[in-house]
């Protein structure tokens, strides 16, 4: 029979349901070396790019026989400053491998990019004018001197806005939108920690790289010559055969 048991709340301690913001590793490849190799390339001369910051991974898009040793995936992790807490898995196989790991199951649905759009962007093929440059927020990061090369700047949680040329050679990250107003011809990756939304505007797009929620083209792939050291915007854009970057001219 029920049994109703009256009591008094802990003078010291509550218990209660919250909702955190993690980054998600949405792995496409359970090869290690890869993605050993891959995170060097991205974030090997960044050491300081991540901050502890807990860390979901999840393995629903890859398939058993896909599956990687996620002991030493966690110590990867680790090495550059990621704290993985939880699994996402699909299947009785990941599920166990997540187990034995020690890591606990989240058991959430698929994940999708932060912050993509339910409907896809216009075509690059005609692409509609874009507006100004929207203003900043106020806890954006302002650079007012000119970035030499081997220089880097990292606008962590926010927009990133430089008022003065990013020579080749410098890197200009953010977490959200990157703001040029001088000619931008180093690299420049917004939306860092997968923000799909962020963009980058420059008065002079001619960049060694740019990059947007880690889809990024480089200077081997020239723009072309109606958009190279012209006001332009860099926007990502998204459907069901992937992510691209499309570069739009800004109204002068």
């Amino acid at each position: 029979m029920p049994v109703s048991l009256g009591g008094q709340a802990p003078a010291s301690f509550d218990l209660k349901s919250v909702h955190l913001p993690l980054l998600a590793l949405l792995l496409k490849s359970g090869d290690l070396d890869l993605l050993r190799r891959e995170f060097g390339q991205r974030y090997g001369d960044q050491p300081d790019f991540f901050d502890h910051d807990p860390l979901l991974i999840d393995l629903q898009g890859l398939g058993d026989e896909a599956l990687p040793d996620l002991l030493q995936l966690s110590e990867l992790l680790r090495a550059h400053r990621l704290r993985p807490v939880a699994v996402n898995v699909a299947g009785e196989a990941q599920r166990a491998a997540a187990q034995a790991a020690g890591l606990p199951l989240a058991d959430a649905p698929l994940l999708t990019r932060q912050g993509k759009a339910a409907e896809p962007a216009t075509p690059a093929a005609a692409p509609v004018a874009p507006p100004p440059p929207p203003v900043p927020a106020p806890g954006a990061l302002v650079i007012d001197k000119p970035l030499r090369s081997g220089q880097q700047v990292y606008a962590r949680g926010g927009d990133l806005v430089v008022m003065a040329m990013v020579n080749p050679g410098a890197e200009v990250i953010a977490d959200g939108h990157i703001h040029v107003y001088a000619p931008l011809r180093g690299k420049a990756m917004a939306g860092a920690r997968g923000n799909a939304q962020a963009r980058i505007f420059a008065l002079a797009m001619a960049p060694e790289l740019i990059s947007i929620a880690g889809v990024y083209r480089t200077s081997e792939v020239p723009l072309p010559e109606s958009l190279l050291g012209k006001p332009a915007q860099v926007r990502l854009h998204s459907n069901a055969e992937g992510d691209r970057l499309v570069i739009d001219a800004l109204p002068t």
